[in-house]
């Protein structure tokens, strides 16, 4: 009796919470979204290591890039944020998820949560240069004579300004975006717990924090805390919804 009466006060949107009575397809798809979600949480671990064990060239030029990615090539790799790459592919079966599972309590939100998303996580991946200065990092040492090292380096430093550029500020401002809306209805929804809306939306905040004059990037460095957090608490909840019968 007390249960029925508590449900019958929630708001409407509420009620309507949860995973669609589905097919095995969605089923399926909660199932790659948790392990995606599982995924990103082990690579952030990685990341930090990699980046206090072989930290980026101080000096940020092409040239300097190019004796990194010499010297350690994988390392070097991760130094320009391939994982995050990786990372943003796995968002979208991770975000396709989230939206089956939350559309029918804020369908309009998550909707406009997703199209962030999926639009941000695009454009991070067309903007990352850590393939392109791989492959000019050897043809620099391959060059024989100045004018082809020349042109090399400038390939670098093209490569280079682009990648902090409109695409990279872009995809950072949709995703913090579609993390705090995912959060928000987190909140308003019996699906996840509070601590998993919770983390989304600080992790997603904080790490706004980037545009902050002079400590903006050590600021948004503690964003990664609550999003290896929230990476694990929905990951784990996906994987438990892809087993309900």
């Amino acid at each position: 009796m007390m249960g029925a009466r508590n449900a019958a006060q929630r708001p409407a949107a509420v009620q309507r919470a949860g995973p669609p009575a589905g097919t095995e397809s969605y089923r399926l798809l909660y199932r790659v979204g948790g392990f995606a979600a599982l995924a990103s949480a082990a690579l952030i671990p990685v990341q930090i290591a990699v980046f206090l064990a072989v930290p980026p060239p101080l000096s940020g030029t092409a040239v300097a890039w190019f004796g990194l990615l010499r010297a350690h090539p994988a390392l070097g790799l991760v130094d320009l944020d391939l994982l995050l790459v990786v990372d943003n592919v796995l968002l979208v079966p991770l975000l396709l998820a989230l939206y089956l599972t939350l559309r029918r309590a804020y369908p309009a939100a998550m909707l406009l949560a997703a199209a962030a998303g999926l639009m941000g996580a695009l454009l991070y991946v067309a903007s990352n240069p850590a393939i392109q200065l791989g492959r000019l990092a050897g043809r620099f040492v391959a060059a024989d004579n100045a004018a082809d090292r020349a042109a090399i380096r400038a390939a670098g430093e093209a490569a280079l300004a682009t990648w902090q550029g409109t695409g990279f500020q872009v995809a950072y401002l949709l995703g913090s975006l579609a993390g705090i809306v995912v959060g928000v209805v987190m909140l308003r929804t019996p699906v996840f717990s509070r601590l998993t809306g919770w983390m989304a939306i600080a992790g997603n905040v904080i790490g706004l924090g980037l545009y902050l004059p002079a400590v903006g990037v050590y600021v948004s460095v503690f964003s990664v805390l609550f999003l290896e957090v929230w990476y694990v608490l929905v990951g784990v909840r996906l994987v438990r919804l892809a087993g309900t019968r």
